[in-house]
């Protein structure tokens, strides 16, 4: 449940917020775009926001500043302290993709970025399918994260980075589940998830499933 990465997260939170403003030359290019990533998100999103993976609680900005109501997951305790900081009013609870507090209303839009990828490719599908149960019709999934085209390219940016120096980098793109884009449309159309996505930079795309209409519940 990307649990396994709390290390990672914990010191993640004290240099988080310098590295999406690109202060990092090693993830430069990873979080290139970062505020349209957010904005994208923010705007594709509807209604009631559950929000997963709020880290140090830039995406959760965008959302309130969009309007939205917010529920935000976290299961960091350092990432949540510096989110509570800047946004001493949002909801913000302990949990991740697959363990968290019973909502206590209807959610329209699931958010997440730079999150989903620390779940194994078995985890995700559980996500999708419990957050397919949670979401009305027309209810939204919106994520950016990153992801690739196929594996090949995949090892071919984990080659790049190795041959730039870009040990850390090389290291994430080995170590954690990113996915193909394949892969994550299978799993939204199996589960009556209409899906499109949109590169936003060479490694991150936004990702907009719609819970179908004629999708069949219980």
């Amino acid at each position: 449940m990307g649990r396994e990465f709390i290390d990672i997260f914990e010191d993640w939170a004290k240099t988080y917020d310098e590295s999406v403003g690109g202060n990092n030359l090693e993830y430069r290019e990873v979080f290139e775009n970062y505020e349209s990533i957010l904005n994208a998100v923010a705007e594709n999103s509807n209604g009631v926001v559950l929000e997963f993976g709020v880290g140090t609680g830039n995406l959760s900005t965008k959302l309130l500043q969009a309007g939205h109501q917010v529920v935000g997951i976290e299961p960091s305790k350092s990432m949540r302290d510096v989110a509570s900081k800047k946004l001493p009013n949002l909801k913000l609870l302990e949990g991740d993709f697959l363990s968290f507090p019973e909502l206590p209303h209807q959610v329209d839009t699931i958010t997440s970025t730079y999150a989903f990828h620390h779940l194994t490719d078995v985890e995700k599908e559980t996500a999708i399918q419990r957050y397919f149960d949670i979401l009305p019709i027309g209810g939204k999934i919106v994520f950016g994260d990153t992801m690739f085209k196929s594996e090949e390219v995949k090892e071919a940016f984990i080659q790049n980075a190795k041959d730039k120096g870009y040990n850390n980098l090389a290291e994430d793109l080995a170590r954690e589940y990113y996915p193909t884009i394949e892969f994550l449309r299978n799993i939204f159309i199996k589960f009556n998830f209409d899906v499109r996505f949109k590169q936003m930079n060479d490694f991150v795309w936004l990702v907009t499933a719609i819970k179908s209409v004629s999708a069949k519940t219980n």
